[in-house]
């Protein structure tokens, strides 16, 4: 059963809010995030992307950037801009985007539930990335992000959220890029940890790498620790949990940088290929390939492989295209290919390719919430960046200190 856990949270003054919080740090590069930040000294991105304030290409990695991070935390959490809440708590958390309306609880999960998959995954995480998180939350003592889960209510979870939301005052109203987030402290979260403790599963939707760093951050912790009992704080993370229900996906796109000059015609050999003037596919089974200045659709062959995850459509474009055609074995480590989240469209694919830097761009169709449920619960996994969920939740809200 699902362990919910309330917190005793740091958290920015409610009129400093808008100034602090950012963008997870996945979203953006670092160019991206110095952009942001410019002007800014209290961004949460000098947090979670301390490289920033370093010279100019610094590498990521490197020692520096770990201790500028903590620094940064530090020095934020005793500036005055934040709160530490006297007791623990949970906190409801709404986003409002687009006409679309979806509710969550903010509080910790934990990292036994991950390691014994009663929280399940579905994609492989990258160990660069990985050694990279876990590295920042140890150096931190702190989880600076939350993970956004999913779950199937079968509880009447929604509508206790919505009774918190009517009886409750916000601590936070903000709208910040054309997302309106209003998060409400919890007053008796009783009901919500028994709820959540019915539930059999939770879901990964996005952060993937925080949970295994959360989770590798929490067994360096144990083994120095010879007192470790199991309730410490490193033994829990920051978590989102949405219905399922109310959860948005969208289509999470490739870019490949290196293609054979004859790319088009190998597909003609082996696929109906046609011109086509939307850049989007309409349906499963669909994807939408810019070459050269131009968008050709194209439909993936049915699999003959059995399970679940191969009939995504991310896994049948690396099992015809990918692998075949462009050699690209290994989406996790391969440098030829890269991701572009949904929300960025299909200009940003036509930018990067009609800039040079790449040859080929895929758009994709979304993959649904029932596909990423269906796979989590058979154990399977999905390629890298099958996912892409928005709106995003925005980091240095509620921080997790341990």
């Amino acid at each position: 059963m699902a362990t919910l856990k309330p917190f005793r949270a740091w958290r920015p003054a409610p009129d400093k809010a808008s100034n602090i919080v950012s963008v997870p740090y996945d979203v953006i590069d670092t160019h991206e995030a110095t952009i942001m930040a410019s002007g800014n000294p209290h961004s949460f991105l000098h947090v979670i992307r301390p490289e920033i304030d370093l010279p100019e290409r610094s590498d990521i990695y490197a020692e520096e950037v770990y201790k500028k991070g903590k620094k940064n935390l530090e020095s934020l959490l005793e500036s005055g801009l934040f709160i530490h809440e006297k007791d623990d708590a949970l906190y409801l958390y709404k986003l409002t985007w687009r006409d679309t309306t979806q509710y969550g609880i903010f509080g910790c999960v934990s990292v036994q539930d991950y390691d014994e998959n009663v929280i399940l995954k579905h994609e492989l995480t990258r160990p660069d990335k990985e050694d990279d998180r876990t590295k920042h939350l140890i150096t931190q003592k702190a989880h600076a992000e939350p993970v956004m889960m999913g779950f199937e209510d079968s509880q009447g979870i929604t509508e206790l959220m919505l009774q918190i939301e009517q009886t409750e005052t916000p601590l936070y109203n903000v709208t910040l890029s054309e997302v309106e987030h209003t998060i409400w402290k919890v007053g008796d979260y009783t009901s919500l940890v028994e709820k959540f403790s019915a539930l059999e599963n939770l879901y990964i939707a996005d952060g993937h790498h925080r949970c295994a760093s959360a989770s590798r951050a929490a067994e360096k912790m144990k083994s120095n620790n010879p007192e470790h009992s199991g309730s410490e704080d490193y033994n829990y993370f920051p978590a989102v949990l949405f219905p399922f229900s109310q959860m948005n996906i969208l289509p999470y796109n490739r870019i490949i940088y290196k293609a054979p000059d004859n790319f088009i015609s190998l597909l003609k050999n082996q696929f109906e290929i046609s011109n086509t003037e939307n850049p989007e596919p309409t349906e499963k089974g669909q994807i939408c390939i810019y070459y050269s200045g131009k968008w050709y659709n194209l439909n993936l062959p049915e699999t003959n492989r059995p399970d679940t995850a191969s009939k995504l459509d991310v896994a049948r474009l690396s099992e015809f295209i990918l692998e075949p055609i462009l050699n690209i074995t290994d989406q996790r480590t391969d440098k030829n290919i890269s991701f572009v989240g949904g929300i960025r469209g299909t200009q940003e694919l036509e930018k990067i390719v009609d800039s040079g830097k790449a040859d080929i761009a895929v758009s994709m169709f979304s993959t649904s919430a029932e596909e990423l449920k269906a796979v989590s619960d058979a154990g399977l996994l999905m390629p890298p960046k099958s996912t892409w969920f928005e709106p995003k939740l925005r980091s240095g809200f509620l921080v997790h200190t341990f």
